[in-house]
């Protein structure tokens, strides 16, 4: 129940971000700064509630943790800025398919020489299988609804995304990856740094007519699909097969098609539901093929 909860509220920022780009002159950078920096501030104040241990094991070296939240940090505010930007360009339904149907196929390409994980059929079917349902989406879904620098965007958030994942399970296995909270916690605060900059360079106070609205939809971004969404994830990713999370986050895409069509009047063609399908069903089929070689 944590991760369809998160999956599902993933799903909705997407959406918000869309609504504060119709609404205001907000960039996608300063959207993602405020996002973690709404996210940082939430976490905190979780993390002294719970009054948990120290972010990382007593002796541990300093510096080796930084080096660690740093690059988490870096891929983390490349994974959110970039998706923004992709939602931006061409859509939400589009940018989130992209996203999160080309970042398991990146982790699964990423995971060989990284964790010495062999690809496997069923991993170069899928891959073969999201990049001809890239394919399908750029070149036949038609330039009012797919736009080639918004699925170059999202493949830039997948690489983040996939990055970030990689290295979280390689920290795993060397016994490093502390107290997740904390990791968390210092994590956002590298991200919400590194976006400071280009958030400012892009206007952090938005011109627009409805600055409530615009308010509201940045305290929910940072609150549900932010803080609370990623505490469910990491409380439920720890105790469930990673086979089931990946199925399960398949909840986001949907989630996100939906709120596009529905609420944001998007237009999905023949084309883009089609390219949308085989990405889709080649992630499914890389999931099932994940989980009988573990068996």
């Amino acid at each position: 129940m944590y991760l369809v909860v998160a999956g599902v509220a993933w799903g909705t920022a997407g959406g918000a971000a869309s609504v504060v780009f119709r609404l205001s002159d907000l960039g996608p950078a300063a959207l993602s700064f405020w996002r973690c920096a709404g996210g940082l501030v939430l976490l905190v104040g979780a993390r002294v509630l719970r009054r948990g241990p120290a972010a990382g094991p007593v002796g541990r070296p300093i510096g080796r943790r930084a080096v660690r939240y740093t690059v988490l940090g870096l891929c983390l505010a490349v994974f959110q800025t970039a998706y923004f930007a992709a939602v931006g360009v061409t859509g939400l339904a589009v940018a989130t398919v992209v996203t999160l149907g080309a970042g398991p196929v990146l982790i699964a390409l990423g995971a060989r020489p990284a964790l010495g994980e062999r690809l496997g059929r069923g991993g170069a079917i899928a891959a073969a299988g999201v990049l001809g349902g890239l394919t399908v989406l750029v070149l036949a879904g038609g330039g009012a609804t797919v736009r080639p620098l918004g699925v170059l965007w999202a493949l830039v958030s997948a690489a983040g995304y996939a990055v970030m994942t990689l290295l979280t399970r390689w920290f795993g296995r060397a016994g490093r990856a502390g107290d997740s909270l904390g990791t968390t916690v210092a994590t956002f605060a590298v991200a919400s740094l590194a976006l400071l900059p280009l958030g400012a360079a892009e206007g952090l106070v938005p011109h627009t007519a409805q600055p409530l609205e615009i308010l509201a939809l940045l305290a929910y971004t940072a609150s549900v699909p932010t803080a609370l969404a990623y505490a469910l994830y990491f409380a439920g990713a720890a105790v469930v097969s990673s086979a089931t999370v990946s199925v399960i986050m398949l909840l986001e895409p949907v989630a996100a098609a939906l709120i596009a069509v529905t609420l944001l009047g998007e237009r999905l063609t023949a084309a883009t539901v089609a390219g949308t399908a085989l990405m889709l069903v080649a992630v499914v089929g890389l999931v099932v093929a994940e989980a009988r070689s573990a068996t």
